[in-house]
């Protein structure tokens, strides 16, 4: 643990400290391109076009095919810019989005709570009903659906299964808002909350109210306790875009409450600046990294843009947006290596190729 700390710090305290940005740089939308619902047709841009370096492109590819890599996509004002398959990966291939899903249902808790049937406010046992966790009445009531978003339950994470969400697993730690810890058993039960306010199956609602209306396609399919999204790539790349223009799929308004938008993509709370709702956050001062306890000093992404917010999976699944250049990039496949399940040293690295393509 001493070691991995230490290698942490040593990838992500090294950058100047830059002043936190909890305003997002608004997006001119006429610039945006979406691609039609139900087709593969997704109009292009050229690198040579964009003034973009194109020595710089193919030591990108060698390193992403060196780390593993089965889906790379970078879009520029919509368009496809790259596209590029590795190891064997088609762009059919469905891949799981492991933790970077995470910001699919923070997206649908905000269009349950647009549509009146929750309020992330409430106690979770307004929709879970009581008896949810092995704790007192009390202590049930004081955890709302907005720790759940923000990992601030207080739930006790030191279990054999943090991915167990069968009551006698869910005990209580600490005081809700007293402690951030990255617990993915009160982050799956969120799916239960918006069945329960909803009166449908999650995934039932997750299709007809966002997947449908983007053109995505893909999956949840459950693993044991747990919830895994598996989509493609350029499934993956219609979310980021949705995000980009705030929730606004072209003409179509999907999520119209932005100041919920805004509450998901800053930060949420102050014990990890850098953690919206179920986002991460980059150009922060600090971060608590998963697995860990202790605030480590630093900026999540020393290399990226300040402003870049991310969907962060296990095996480095990436969802990366950056409003100010119209930017949505994406990176699926396996391991790189570190077995992560957040921010990783890939991403630095990750980040020191791009800039050499795209400046």
């Amino acid at each position: 643990m001493i070691l991995f700390l230490s290698i942490i710090l040593c990838c992500f305290s090294c950058s100047d400290d830059t002043s936190e940005m909890e305003e997002q740089i608004p997006i001119n939308s006429s610039e945006l391109y979406f691609p039609p619902l139900n087709s593969d047709t997704w109009e292009t841009l050229n690198i040579a076009d964009l003034g973009w370096n194109a020595d710089q492109e193919q030591p990108l590819y060698s390193f992403l095919e060196s780390k593993g890599t089965k889906a790379f996509i970078i879009l520029k004002n919509g368009k496809i810019v790259i596209e590029r398959y590795f190891n064997g990966a088609l762009a059919s291939d469905n891949n799981p989005w492991y933790s970077s899903a995470k910001t699919l249902t923070a997206f649908t808790v905000g269009l349950a709570q647009q549509e009146g049937l929750l309020d992330i406010n409430q106690p979770s046992a307004t929709y879970l009903g009581t008896g949810w966790a092995n704790i007192t009445v009390a202590q049930e009531n004081r955890i709302t659906v907005k720790n759940h978003l923000t990992m601030t339950t207080g739930l006790d994470y030191n279990v054999s299964n943090q991915n167990c969400t069968d009551t006698d697993c869910l005990t209580f730690l600490n005081a809700p808002e007293d402690f951030w810890y990255y617990h993915n058993a009160p982050y799956t039960l969120l799916t239960e909350i918006v069945a329960g306010a909803t009166n449908q199956e999650y995934s039932t609602y997750f299709d007809t109210r966002l997947k449908n209306k983007i053109g995505m396609d893909g999956a949840w399919i459950s693993f044991g306790y747990a919830n895994i999204f598996y989509s493609t790539a350029r499934s993956m790349a219609r979310f980021g875009l949705l995000n980009l223009n705030k929730g606004t799929w072209d003409t179509t308004t999907i999520l119209a409450d932005q100041e919920y938008f805004t509450d998901m993509t800053t930060t949420s709370q102050n014990l990890n600046k850098s953690y919206g709702y179920l986002w991460w956050l980059n150009g922060k001062d600090s971060f608590r990294a998963p697995t860990l306890e202790v605030e480590i000093p630093g900026e999540l992404i020393p290399n990226a843009p300040d402003e870049l917010i991310a969907g962060l999976g296990k095996n480095d699944q990436k969802l990366y947006i950056i409003p100010s250049q119209n930017l949505v990039i994406v990176r699926m496949g396996d391991d790189t290596g570190e077995a992560l399940l957040g921010p990783s040293s890939f991403d630095n690295e990750l980040w020191e190729k791009i800039n050499a393509l795209i400046n």
